[in-house]
């Protein structure tokens, strides 16, 4: 697993102080963003390690964009990418692109590609393939989530001091990555309990991963231009213009 250059290698002078700062940034999010996050979420929330951790790691995305994305049908640069996060997994307002704060992040992006082998990233699709074949059980979710994750996360999943909270008005809205089961399911799997990860079979983890997204959380209006192609994966929670949802998410 790559991790990216340690802390020593973090220069002196302005460009040392731009990656501290944006890492600084990712990491307290919302107080130190107010005006841009709408929940209580922080960029770390998802992006573990600071960003250095398998799942969700920010270790070489620097040099993987810009990229085409299906579910806006466009090439995205790291910027737009970053403010998606904001409007969606933050439920806030994007960045100005051309900004301070963009910049060091983006900055501290760049200083996690250093020397680091950058190989193209397998497609969501291939990379959530195994979650195909289980059937989430959302009742079975409940007990999983009452035995596993109500002591971080709180029993009506409102988040407490030390994890944030997985629905309700704090948490991320429906056009969030993490609205879609298997996309839970597998960060689950991977992390999750935090003091025990790996522990849950997959069978729990896609049970959790449905029960959590089932409860409610702050809508997206903008999610009916997702995947203009009509190409959205089967586990997506919402219709679109371009395919009506006709069924439960999976």
């Amino acid at each position: 697993m790559l991790r990216g250059p340690g802390d020593s290698f973090i220069p002196d002078g302005p460009l040392g102080t731009s990656i501290r700062r944006g890492r600084a940034l990712l990491a307290a999010t919302r107080d130190s963003l107010p005006a841009h996050v709408g929940n209580g979420l922080r960029c770390v929330s998802c992006h573990l390690d600071d960003g250095r951790r398998q799942s969700g790691s920010w270790v070489g995305v620097y040099v993987r964009y810009p990229q085409y994305r299906p579910r806006s049908a466009t090439v995205e640069t790291i910027e737009y990418r970053v403010n998606d996060c904001f409007r969606r997994s933050m439920n806030g307002t994007p960045l100005a692109s051309d900004g301070p704060d963009m910049r060091d992040i983006v900055t501290y992006f760049w200083f996690l590609a250093r020397d680091v082998p950058v190989a193209p990233v397998p497609p969501s699709s291939s990379r959530l393939a195994k979650w195909a074949s289980l059937v989430p059980d959302t009742a079975a979710g409940a007990r999983v989530y009452a035995a596993s994750c109500a002591r971080c996360h709180g029993p009506a999943g409102e988040g407490t001091a030390v994890a944030p909270p997985l629905w309700g008005p704090q948490s991320y809205n429906i056009g969030a990555g993490m609205s879609r089961v298997r996309t839970a399911a597998a960060f689950i799997s991977e992390n999750m309990p935090f003091d025990a990860p790996g522990s849950l079979t997959d069978q729990q983890a896609i049970d959790a991963a449905a029960f959590v997204n089932a409860q409610p959380r702050p809508d997206f209006p903008d999610k009916v231009h997702d995947w203009p192609n009509g190409d959205a994966p089967p586990d997506v929670a919402y219709p679109t213009h371009a395919k009506p949802h006709t069924g439960q998410p999976r």
